[in-house]
């Protein structure tokens, strides 16, 4: 079943469940000591458990911002693939391609896409027609 976000008729595929997660899982991580939303409440809490409304985008945005630029500093082989069970490996392994030089763009969706900017235009997407954007599936 295919994961992705969802701005009114609008939908930004991402690929499986497990591998949203792991997005989620590796910022908790590597960027809030293992403790689930403390330093990006509004996209590792709202928006992680459904929903978030279009008022709260700008400072979404600003998280994402932050997030990537500190995933950027962090060396592929740090991805967590589950925060509930850390040793687990992603399917793949450590087989990635040369062109993924960090966690700012190790994940990539199912349609091949960067998913941080997937990300970007699905929020960027919510604050411009002031909908909310919802976590769904397929």
């Amino acid at each position: 079943m295919a994961v992705g976000f969802n701005v009114g008729f609008f939908w930004y595929q991402i690929g499986s469940g497990s591998f949203l997660h792991s997005f989620f899982s590796t910022v908790a991580v590597n960027l809030e000591n293992s403790n689930w939303g403390s330093r990006f409440p509004l996209i590792m809490n709202k928006l992680y458990q459904g929903s978030l409304e279009s008022e709260y985008v700008n400072v979404a945005l600003m998280e994402l911002d932050t997030i990537e630029e500190e995933l950027g500093k962090l060396p592929p082989n740090k991805v967590i693939w589950d925060i509930d069970d850390i040793k687990k490996q992603p399917p793949w392994g450590d087989n990635i391609s040369k062109d993924i030089t960090d966690l700012s763009n190790y994940f990539v969706t199912s349609d091949g896409e960067d998913f941080l900017t997937i990300f970007r235009h699905a929020l960027e997407k919510s604050q411009e027609l002031g909908l909310p954007i919802e976590i769904g599936s397929l």
